[in-house]
């Protein structure tokens, strides 16, 4: 009877035994080509993008070649297929790997993500294939969407990044841009609104501000030299006069202080007053 204890005891020990190295070797086995699929998943993004950044730089060289702001559109779109794609084919290979399930089919998949809320998604998607197609904006351009306002930094298939200018960064979905104001397509208005007192001599204050935007002519970002329009407001001893002109997109901010400056030192070197607030005393006899 002993006898026959141990010899099942050593018969189940020796099944658990090779049992439990068998499952140890296969998790070994699936940890190995996790790291791998994994290694290769960040290797072809990181190959991919190399090649694309060579493709957009070299673009302008070509025959039929693009302006700087869609070529660099086209390269982050480029990178958002290749990113989306690798992740695709290796989340299923990674599932297949772990859980060995080779029958469910990238349609059954897509009922189950989508049975998930994956409405938004296709939503992002589609929205941003009809912003790339319609040529909305680019990589660079300044813009408007929902409130906030900055520099185009990369647009994706599903994405759209844009950096306001106090640095903070705006991830917007495609799906929920509605209405987008374009700053960047054409000339943008050049605005200076120059204020003198009442008493000088306005003719004389026009021409002399007018020979300050003379000067701009030399300024390659110019499309429409600046001259004074008129005047716009007469108080009760200020005079306002505007400037206006047409400058090449982003570059107005630029143009309006450099006249600023100018005007200024042009009146300095006058002497012709600026209006001041003026106190009137009034003595009871």
């Amino acid at each position: 009877m002993e006898n026959a204890i141990k010899y099942f005891k050593n018969f189940f020990n020796e099944i658990f035994s090779n049992f439990k190295q068998e499952y140890i070797y296969t998790v070994i086995g699936k940890c190995i080509k996790i790291l791998l699929v994994i290694f290769f998943m960040c290797l072809t993004i990181k190959i991919g993008n190399k090649i694309i950044n060579r493709f957009v730089e070299k673009q302008s060289e070509m025959r039929f070649s693009l302006d700087e702001r869609k070529s660099k559109t086209l390269g982050a779109i480029l990178k958002s297929i290749l990113k989306y794609s690798v992740y695709f084919v290796g989340i299923f290979i990674l599932i297949d790997i772990v859980f060995n399930i080779k029958a469910l089919t990238f349609a059954g998949i897509g009922g189950v993500v989508i049975g998930f809320g994956a409405q938004n998604l296709i939503k992002d998607i589609i929205n941003g294939f009809f912003i790339l197609f319609e040529d909305q904006y680019a990589v660079g351009d300044y813009i408007s969407i929902q409130n906030k306002s900055g520099i185009v930094e990369s647009i994706e298939l599903r994405i759209t990044k844009i950096r306001d200018f106090n640095g903070d960064l705006h991830i917007i979905p495609n799906g929920s841009i509605n209405d987008v104001t374009n700053h960047s397509r054409g000339s943008m208005r050049v605005l200076v609104d120059v204020d003198i007192s009442s008493e000088e001599n306005i003719d004389k204050v026009i021409n002399l501000i007018n020979q300050v935007c003379l000067q701009e002519k030399q300024n390659k970002n110019i499309v429409n030299t600046p001259s004074v329009t008129g005047i716009t407001a007469m108080k009760e001893n200020i005079v306002t006069i505007r400037v206006v002109g047409r400058a090449k997109s982003m570059t107005q901010w630029d143009i309006e202080m450099d006249l600023r400056r100018k005007i200024k030192d042009v009146l300095d070197k006058e002497n012709i007053k600026r209006p001041y607030p003026r106190v009137k005393i009034l003595k009871e006899e």
